[in-house]
């Protein structure tokens, strides 16, 4: 299904020269993977202790800029012939902790449902999980839609914005969280389903 994730050659051609340059100065796809995971963790605290409105503006922000830095560190692995068995580890703990992270404090805020939001945060990690099983069993990492890491931060970047801006929306955010809860599920089995037509795919 269709997912912001199908952006991603482009966004990565757009940010490779800044890649390449990072790569000359000495910096590492770790370093860059770790600075996206501190930078989640910061505006996740930054969230919760201030509980403003306002301090929402700082999510989409964060979001784009920690996508563009995902970006990089997978450029200065791939490209610079940087991978690793502890970078592997990073990226996808990196993942999932910043999810966590961003996303979480939003249960604080009145417009959304506390259990919804960590619902979300359960079967995000979930759908997360399920990309990487399946490399356990010989496929490869399963990263379809509709309910990515991308896609997910579409969404609430988007409501951040506007809530920051004091929009009044309050009232669609409790079934957009719905809607990204049902499409994790829709993510999950898709994510599965692939992994296991790549397996058949191989042995018939």
């Amino acid at each position: 299904m269709p997912s912001i994730y199908g952006l991603k050659p482009k966004f990565q051609s757009l940010l490779r020269p800044l890649s390449n340059g990072l790569a000359r100065a000495g910096v590492t796809a770790n370093i860059v993977t770790i600075g996206a995971m501190l930078l989640s963790f910061a505006t996740g605290l930054a969230i919760f202790h201030l509980r403003s409105m306002r301090v929402l503006l700082l999510l989409p922000a964060a979001l784009f800029l920690r996508m563009a830095l995902n970006a990089i560190d997978g450029m200065l692995a791939r490209e610079h012939n940087q991978k690793s068995a502890l970078g592997a580890i990073l990226n996808e703990l990196g993942d999932v902790f910043s999810d966590a992270a961003l996303y979480l404090p939003l249960a604080i805020f009145l417009p959304f449902d506390a259990e919804l939001m960590v619902l979300i945060v359960l079967f995000a990690v979930i759908s997360e999980m399920t990309g990487v099983v399946a490399v356990q069993i010989g496929a490869s990492r399963r990263y379809e839609g509709p309910m990515g890491k991308s896609d997910r931060a579409f969404v609430f970047g988007a409501l951040g914005l506007l809530l920051g801006m004091q929009l009044p929306i309050f009232r669609v955010v409790i079934p957009v969280q719905w809607i990204v809860l049902a499409l994790l599920l829709v993510t999950i089995v898709n994510r599965t389903r692939g992994a296991l037509r790549e397996i058949r795919g191989r042995t018939s």
